[in-house]
């Protein structure tokens, strides 16, 4: 028996700084990317400082996201393993997926001028859970329909991780200091955590797990980001 894949909570579809989508969540007060730009916050953190920190061309990366939400950051992560030459495995876990009338709306695609990879995005929302797919000779995608709590990764599985759950002020079970000694146990040694969140509790809790902490400028409308390290 399939079991049921719960939706996400109500959703109202936003114009930000940049021209691209987020989404905000009244029932949170929570907005899924940053409003002054949703591509371009998720290309200075995730690209910019977790993945171009750790690639090496023709060679593997192993990605775990925490929060595939709206699918952009597997979308520009899809991009750049394709400009870079570099593979990539990316596992990915949403509890609480988009239903298709918003998913099917965001304009990233447009937006990135790249119009054709509207049907990649459509695709990777579609592909079926628990299943790895092979997008391209690049590019290998494995949707986890699970929460944080129930997710254990494997043993040093992952080169870096992409952690863009909703922030502490409104999840903070998602950034405990158990939360993250399990992300340093699914991490390589040296690999990298990256995250928009520079909160006390959350660097007094990743340098607990074990992690050596590099503050990054961040994006426009946040000072500063998180690169995490484990040593």
């Amino acid at each position: 028996m399939t079991e049921e894949i719960k939706p996400g909570p109500p959703v109202e579809l936003k114009i930000t700084g940049d021209g691209s989508h987020t989404l905000f969540v009244p029932g949170l007060k929570e907005h899924y990317h940053s409003v002054f730009g949703a591509i371009a916050e998720s290309r200075h953190i995730f690209l910019e400082a977790g993945f171009k920190y750790v690639y090496r061309p023709f060679e593997t990366i192993k990605i775990l996201e925490i929060g595939f939400g709206t699918g952009l950051n597997s979308l520009l992560t899809y991009i750049e393993s394709d400009v870079s030459g570099c593979k990539v495995e990316y596992t990915t876990i949403e509890l609480n997926p988009l239903n298709e009338d918003i998913y099917s709306r965001l304009n990233y695609a447009e937006m990135l001028n790249i119009p054709e990879l509207h049907e990649v995005f459509l695709r990777l929302h579609n592909l079926p859970w628990h299943s790895w797919t092979h997008l391209t000779e690049n590019f290998s995608f494995f949707k986890i329909n699970t929460s944080l709590e129930s997710y254990h990764p494997a043993k040093e599985a992952f080169n870096l991780i992409y952690f863009d759950a909703f922030g502490p002020d409104v999840q903070p079970e998602m950034w405990t200091m158990e939360v993250f000694n399990k992300m340093a146990f699914g991490l390589k040694k040296q690999g990298v955590l990256v995250t928009y969140s520079t909160k006390g509790t959350v660097k007094r809790n990743l340098a607990g797990a074990g992690f050596f902490l590099e503050k990054l400028p961040g994006p426009r409308g946040k000072r500063e980001i998180l690169r995490a390290i484990k040593m």
